[in-house]
């Protein structure tokens, strides 16, 4: 048996998976916390050294059968397409794009070292999370700026989610009965950070992210969609730098800075108790997703399914059904029993009579860049 070990390392933890091939079953899975806080581990070395700790304690040799190791990138720029094997050159690239993903890259580069430091014989892939938005049309992926300015600088829209995307499409085309190049589907990757994709054929050719995760949807902490105008207006008025702005987008706005939770769940309990800002926050969130259905269902000029997926996405059934409230002159009808029903696998949620289906699919990132890390690691072994 072969195994592939899963490392996403995020700002301050180290999440893991070992994944056994062909049967693509989880052996072991954890997260390490509070990594360089005053309470927690050291570095990403040391948090290697307390889950390789956790494997030995369930009897698991960390080594055995070891054949890549696939780690989550967030941004790969124009450069990473597709599942790259790790070279000192490769891990300089990443490097070179801090800028765009300062939040995500270079933890995700620390965790790339820790994991080369503790298993130094086994390959390393990266597998990132724009690539499949690589197939995005220069019309969806261009800003209307000047042309010279944004070939400077590198401006464009990337999207990102990809691999929850890649992963949710071929569950729904198996849902749907239909191969994937035959479908076409509106994917809703709904958890803390928020976005949308038109998938045609199993290719993105639309999505709410752009040259970073800003863009798009209300999210846990970030407000998606603004007008530009508005951090030029705060930056002029409110005397606002770089780094204030920075810090609003991506740490005080969303669902905490509407209303005053960054998860949903406590939002609506708010809500429930009379709080009107929660309220409007619901509402808000719910109706940015509402006209991204319209958007691409008209990109794609109609859908087999449009699908919920990640942390909101799967459990809450009353975003799904505030979500698609008014669709139903589109052919978009709910089944309410479906829906709330709907918990910890796929479902099909849609009455018979919809002209489109709703589903439900749980995503597995995971288990998406395992895949792709095997794929590649047998191609160069």
């Amino acid at each position: 048996m072969n195994r592939v070990l899963v490392i996403n390392s995020g700002s301050s933890s180290l999440k893991y998976q070992l994944i056994e091939f062909p049967s693509e079953r989880t052996l072991a899975s954890g997260l390490v916390e509070r990594i360089g806080e005053e309470r927690g581990v050291a570095d990403y070395a040391a948090a290697f050294a307390v889950m390789i700790r956790e494997f030995e304690a369930q009897g698991i040799d960390a080594g055995d059968g070891l054949v890549a190791i696939g780690h989550r990138v967030v941004h790969g720029g124009e450069k990473f397409v597709q599942p790259t094997l790790v070279t000192g050159e490769v891990e300089a690239q990443i490097e070179e794009l801090f800028g765009l993903a300062p939040l995500h890259n270079p933890a995700n580069l620390q965790g790339i070292r820790a994991a080369a430091q503790a298993f130094p014989q086994v390959p390393q892939v990266a597998v990132f999370d724009t690539a499949f938005h690589s197939t995005l049309p220069a019309a969806a992926r261009t800003y209307a700026i000047d042309s010279k300015l944004a070939a400077k600088y590198g401006i464009r829209r990337f999207g990102f989610h990809g691999i929850s995307f890649e992963y949710v499409s071929r569950e729904a085309a198996k849902a749907l009965g239909k191969p994937l190049e035959d479908t076409r589907l509106v994917i809703l990757h709904l958890g803390n950070g928020a976005s949308a994709c038109a998938v045609s054929g199993g290719r993105s050719v639309e999505t709410s992210m752009g040259l970073t995760p800003l863009e798009g949807l209300m999210m846990g902490t970030r407000g998606g969609d603004i007008d530009p105008g508005v951090l030029i207006y705060l930056q002029r008025e409110a005397g606002m730098d770089a780094d204030a702005l920075d810090r609003l987008l991506n740490h005080e706005s969303g669902l905490l800075g509407l209303g005053g939770h960054n998860d949903i769940r406590d939002v609506l309990a708010a809500a429930d108790a009379g709080d009107k800002q929660a309220a409007l926050a619901i509402e808000v969130y719910c109706h940015r997703i509402r006209g991204y259905i319209g958007s691409y269902l008209a990109q794609l000029g109609g859908a087999d399914a449009i699908v919920f997926t990640a942390g909101v996405g799967e459990h809450n059934a009353l975003v799904r059904k505030l979500s698609l409230s008014g669709l139903a002159e589109l052919g978009i009808l709910l089944d309410d029993k479906a829906n709330a029903a709907a918990i910890g696998g796929t479902a099909e949620i849609s009455t018979p009579e919809s002209n489109i289906a709703v589903l439900v699919i749980p995503t597995d990132e995971e288990l998406e860049i395992a895949r792709q890390s095997i794929d590649l690691a047998v191609q160069v072994n």
